[in-house]
């Protein structure tokens, strides 16, 4: 019998990165492309990777619509809209380690100050939602990389893991067809890609699964706390990224 390593390689990527995203609702995006880059050309790793993104996100609303703040993620993805062109001319104009250097001092400071205060700052309303989906779009246009506004936004709005994981995806699902439209478009969504992620399909479905019953355990404390270190992990990896 012979052992198609590359595809249980895949497999174990897209299953790590599902349970992640389905856990905490974002951080998939680190662990899937880079890791596929590894094993297949770019422009391959990343349709399939929002194909899979798509899919989490998909059953995520469906599953928990009553757990999404369809207004927040309405306005979140509307500014998106306007940022993301910033974040384009930022990549082109303003060398990326400058960048990535300031965006990273920024993250850790903000995921070190709230797990060392004992008083947390709040949002109470959506009155500042603009800046962060702006801001969104601006990591997400530059670097691809929309998730730490967002996850900041949720954790001083205090929502509960339960709103915190549906809302993200209530964002992520427009965001990411939008994106898949625009691999469709410059040719990228190919054969290739929908047969990985057809084959895919049962480790996502599960990974999916065993996310949401991680999900619905954490209490609040505890998942702010994991959402605190993955933030610093995007920030470490910027801040690398800055440097190397």
């Amino acid at each position: 019998m012979i052992v198609d390593w590359s595809l249980l390689l895949m497999l174990a990527v897209l299953f790590l990165a599902t349970f992640i995203h389905s856990a905490f609702g974002f951080g998939e995006a680190l662990v899937a492309v880079p890791l596929l880059a590894l094993m297949m050309p770019i422009e391959v790793a990343a349709p399939v990777a929002v194909l899979v993104s798509i899919t989490v996100a998909t059953v995520v609303v469906a599953q928990d619509w009553r757990h999404v703040h369809f207004r927040s993620a309405g306005w979140l993805t509307f500014a998106t809209l306007f940022g993301t062109p910033l974040g384009l001319l930022l990549l082109v104009t303003v060398d990326e380690r400058i960048v990535k250097a300031i965006l990273a001092v920024m993250i850790i400071g903000f995921s070190v100050h709230c797990m060392l205060s004992r008083r947390l700052p709040v949002l109470v309303d959506d009155r500042l939602v603009g800046w962060f989906g702006f801001a969104a779009g601006i990591m997400g246009g530059a670097y691809g990389m929309n998730g730490p506004p967002l996850v900041i936004y949720g954790s001083l709005r205090g929502w509960s893991p339960q709103h915190f994981r549906a809302t993200l995806q209530g964002y992520f699902l427009p965001a990411s067809l939008m994106g898949m439209g625009g691999y469709w478009l410059a040719g990228l969504w190919t054969p290739t890609v929908t047969g990985l992620y057809l084959r895919a399909l049962p480790a996502v479905a599960v990974a999916i699964f065993l996310g949401r019953a991680v999900n619905q355990r954490l209490n609040e404390r505890s998942f702010i706390r994991y959402v605190h270190i993955g933030l610093l992990l995007v920030g470490a990896i910027l801040l690398w990224q800055s440097v190397a």
